[in-house]
């Protein structure tokens, strides 16, 4: 748990620093992503890439973990404090939510919302508010 808990926390601060090539580095080639600022998933690095590239250019999100517990099934459960501001600074959303991780082999495989009904529907409710 250990080893997995700094592979997570460092994927947040390279996540909250925009540095996507600290966090690419962490995950699997065919890892799985949720879009949680338009709805559905993206799968391996370039496709995250692209679509944190998206994100950040409308969004200026920060998320900081606040328990990491593993679970049953090998999965890896972050309560995390998410912060979703506009680009000009303005709090669009101030929430606790969940992630889960699926880990492989040292690295994360997959990420999943945890509390979300349907992942595959649209935008998480932290970024409804399209600036």
């Amino acid at each position: 748990m250990a080893d997995t808990k700094t592979i997570i926390e460092q994927a947040y601060s390279a996540f909250n620093k925009r540095d996507i090539d600290g966090a690419l580095a962490l995950m699997t080639q065919d890892v799985s992503w949720p879009k949680a600022s338009e709805g559905g998933k993206v799968v391996g690095k370039e496709e995250i890439r692209a679509y944190w590239t998206r994100q950040w250019g409308e969004f200026d999100p920060h998320v900081e973990p606040l328990a990491i517990t593993q679970e049953d099934g090998g999965k890896t459960r972050v309560r995390v404090h998410q912060i979703v501001k506009s680009l000009q600074g303005d709090v669009l959303s101030d929430s606790e939510v969940f992630h889960v991780f699926t880990m492989n082999s040292g690295l994360i495989a997959a990420m999943d919302l945890g509390d979300e009904a349907d992942t595959t529907a649209g935008p998480s409710g932290a970024f409804a508010h399209r600036s």
